[in-house]
């Protein structure tokens, strides 16, 4: 007799649970809070789906159905009712991730090693970096989890290791999951109408730490997350590595004199390091002066892929040729005597932060706003002032940040754009007409798109259109890097 599955949330996730439900000879029955959401596989098609607005009839729904396990979406909240509802009938409960984990251990993939990754910012960037180290040691690896692929959808791919992005919503429903080497990279108030509180995100983050095999990899300036790794049930072995933007310690990895260098996973590390990469390595894709964050994630890459075994050069080469996906601090254009960056993928006042930290003082015009999401911005521009030569402000309500502007850096000129037709482009020769020649505009909003765009991927399109067209005016080719 066949095992029936309820799942919850039928999106891109959800589907990809039922179909590697399906491959597994369950029976699966969908429900979502929509109708109308369109198959982005072919092999759940037949997956009947029950729509209930109202969570709790859509609880009581799911457990009337009788499921042997229930799977839920990432995007279904810690405190819908499905949750207690499934206590209450002793009815399993499982996220998509730990769905993939399990299916992995039970099956010919057993024992395929994970690298997990969560944050609140920086998670896409290392583990792409990850990816592409991991790939010039000649691994066959598999980009998985948050940044994409549904993890469910490549649990029966012949990829020998997998670079895994966790969001804290995956994490809340992770259980079992044990890693060979794991890490949070920063962990700052984000989400917190899913979670409740600051407490829970952080103690759902923390949870990429839980049964760590080999190397629970924190940066070593901050206490809160080395706390997490200090909470961890872990696997008896496994051991703290430290990053550091500094020379490391024993057990850590660092910079020395533009290196970046491994003092953990070498033989004699009391009195060794091995040189991995150069600062310098990671220009072609951030320029000459590659911010603190990306320093950081560039770090956590190389502690990653070396906890699995890869040598040096591969390291080397992987961030050498790593290029970020779009939107997220990637130089798009050298023109009109600056360096232009789109990070459009910065969407809260943490990622700004980290956006243009590292940019020399006084050297960054900063393209900021949007939907502000009832964000405070009194911090963030007093930690950010030191580095602006000027400030170009857009969105439909600007007024918190203007506000922000004008008492945390009355000395920092800035304009305000509206909505008016081709507005992107005038922002683009606003920050011209505030720079100086070698500054770097910086397109990191700090707020959601929503107000005016559809996504930040078309937000950050707009921009990358008008530097375009702003560089055939000055008669210079803007760059796809």
């Amino acid at each position: 007799m066949s095992r029936l599955a309820a799942v919850v949330g039928w999106g891109k996730s959800g589907q990809g649970a039922a179909g590697a439900l399906l491959a597994r000879d369950w029976k699966v029955r969908a429900f979502d809070a929509r109708g109308g959401q369109p198959s982005f596989f072919d092999d759940v098609r037949a997956v009947a789906v029950h729509v209930e607005e109202d969570p709790a009839a859509l609880a009581s729904a799911i457990v009337a159905a009788g499921p042997d396990l229930v799977v839920v979406s990432p995007g279904v909240p810690a405190h819908h009712p499905v949750f207690s509802a499934c206590e209450q009938a002793d009815i399993d409960l499982w996220g998509e991730v730990e769905l993939a984990w399990r299916l992995q251990e039970e099956g010919p993939h057993a024992g395929r090693p994970w690298l997990t990754v969560t944050g609140t910012n920086g998670k896409t960037t290392t583990v792409g970096m990850l990816g592409q180290i991991l790939r010039c040691a000649g691994a066959n690896v598999e980009e998985v989890g948050n940044i994409g692929t549904p993890i469910t959808r490549a649990i029966d791919s012949e990829a020998e290791v997998f670079a895994v992005e966790l969001s804290s919503f995956q994490l809340h429903t992770a259980h079992t999951v044990s890693p060979l080497a794991s890490i949070c990279l920063n962990v700052d108030a984000d989400h917190l109408d899913w979670h409740g509180s600051v407490e829970a995100y952080v103690a759902d983050k923390a949870r990429v730490y839980e049964n760590t095999i080999k190397a629970c990899i924190y940066p070593a300036s901050d206490r809160r997350v080395e706390a997490m790794v200090e909470n961890a049930e872990v696997v008896e072995g496994a051991r703290a590595i430290g990053l550091t933007l500094g020379a490391p310690s024993v057990s850590q990895f660092g910079i020395v004199e533009g290196l970046l260098v491994d003092r953990a996973f070498v033989k004699d590390r009391a009195r060794q390091a091995a040189a991995l990469a150069h600062v310098s390595d990671l220009s072609g894709a951030y320029g000459p002066h590659p911010s603190a964050a990306i320093l950081c994630d560039a770090l956590a890459a190389a502690a990653l892929a070396r906890a699995y075994g890869v040598e040096p050069e591969a390291v080397e080469e992987g961030l050498r040729s790593f290029r970020p996906a779009g939107h997220r601090r990637a130089i798009i254009a050298e023109a009109a005597d600056l360096t232009w960056v789109d990070d459009s993928k910065a969407t809260n006042a943490h990622a700004a932060r980290a956006s243009l930290a590292g940019l020399p003082p006084r050297s960054a015009i900063w393209i900021v706003g949007g939907d502000a999401k009832g964000q405070n911005f009194t911090e963030l521009i007093k930690q950010v002032e030191p580095i602006l030569r000027g400030v170009v402000v857009i969105g439909e309500d600007r007024s918190a940040l203007v506000s922000a502007l004008s008492d945390g850096a009355p000395q920092v000129p800035f304009v305000e754009v509206d909505g008016h037709e081709d507005w992107m482009f005038s922002v683009v020769n606003e920050a011209v007409a505030l720079s100086m020649p070698g500054d770097t505009v910086v397109l990191a909003p700090a707020c959601a798109s929503w107000d005016q765009f559809d996504n930040y991927g078309q937000r950050g399109d707009a921009f990358a259109d008008a530097v375009s067209r702003l560089a055939a005016q000055w008669g210079s080719a803007g760059g796809d890097e």
